[in-house]
């Protein structure tokens, strides 16, 4: 039986980790919160991990309010770089896998075809560059490391689809920006590459997020559209909606991402593909 740790449980990523694993019989997951092993502490994590003595380390904690981070860079620092760094650490020395999470914000969005996982990253912003950063301290600190990529990610807990649901109960009309292009993903699709790639040995980076693209104001639409809403989705610019929120941090404008790797290391029977973005969405919705 693997033993499986969870950090960051409550969080979108790691309630679906736990739904996904629970018809697992040869899986023992052991969700760890904050306050029993807070991430930035080294000693703490070492200790822990030394206790626990786990199989496979799966890192679903992370500061990933974006525009948060521009005003608390330290802490972005702290939880998105010292955080993975000190997992990839306890790894190491446990002889563990590490599953990392991390994000399309690692690209500047100025290309016009989708990022592949060989392409190099340039962040536009604090919660990318702490993200990169945690990227780069687990690729040289451990061996055995899965870094998954994914992008706008939704699941149980605040976000962007709630957001537009709970808007459309009190106004006719919402602006969304039409300008960012990306990869809607669902925590449950998320949760099932987990699950795939921690059972091989076929470590390295990928990117992991449902097929296709949108924009933003094109996802409420169908948010809506699924859901029978009459409220109408105005589009507007990035430009615009700085204006409106002058505290909002810089965002990629085509953050859309390959899984150029997933493709390379499927076996021959299809291996493991994700949703499309409309199909999870579909699903998400209809639960």
């Amino acid at each position: 039986m693997r033993k499986i740790v969870v950090t960051g449980p409550n969080g979108q990523l790691g309630k679906a980790v736990l739904k996904e694993y629970k018809n697992d019989a040869d899986a023992e997951l052991i969700s760890i919160s904050h306050r029993e092993m807070p991430i930035e502490d080294l000693d703490a994590v070492l200790n822990k991990t030394a206790e626990l003595d786990p199989d496979v380390i799966i890192n679903c904690a992370g500061y990933t309010d974006v525009d948060g981070c521009e005003k608390n860079t330290h802490l972005a620092g702290r939880i998105n770089g010292i955080g993975p760094r000190n997992l990839a650490i306890a790894a190491q020395k446990t002889g563990a896998k590490l599953v990392h999470i991390s994000t399309d914000y690692v690209f500047d969005g100025c290309g016009d075809r989708p990022y592949v996982e060989s392409d190099a990253p340039g962040p536009v912003s604090a919660y990318g560059r702490s993200k990169l950063v945690g990227e780069k301290y687990v690729e040289s600190l451990c061996q055995k490391y899965f870094i998954i990529r994914t992008a706008w990610l939704y699941g149980d807990g605040e976000n962007f689809v709630r957001s537009m649901l709970r808007l459309s109960e009190s106004h006719d009309q919402v602006s969304v920006v039409d300008d960012q292009i990306g990869c809607p993903t669902s925590a449950a699709e998320v949760a099932k590459l987990i699950h795939y790639l921690e059972q091989t040995e076929q470590y390295g980076l990928y990117h992991g997020v449902c097929r296709g693209e949108t924009s933003w104001a094109d996802f409420a639409e169908r948010i809506f559209s699924i859901k029978g809403i009459k409220a109408k989705v105005n589009h507007i610019s990035s430009e615009e909606y700085v204006k409106m929120n002058p505290d909002s941090a810089n965002r990629p404008h085509y953050s859309v991402l390959e899984d150029q790797m997933l493709s390379l290391i499927a076996p021959e029977d299809g291996g493991f593909q994700m949703a499309t973005w409309q199909e999870a969405i579909k699903n998400y919705l209809k639960k």
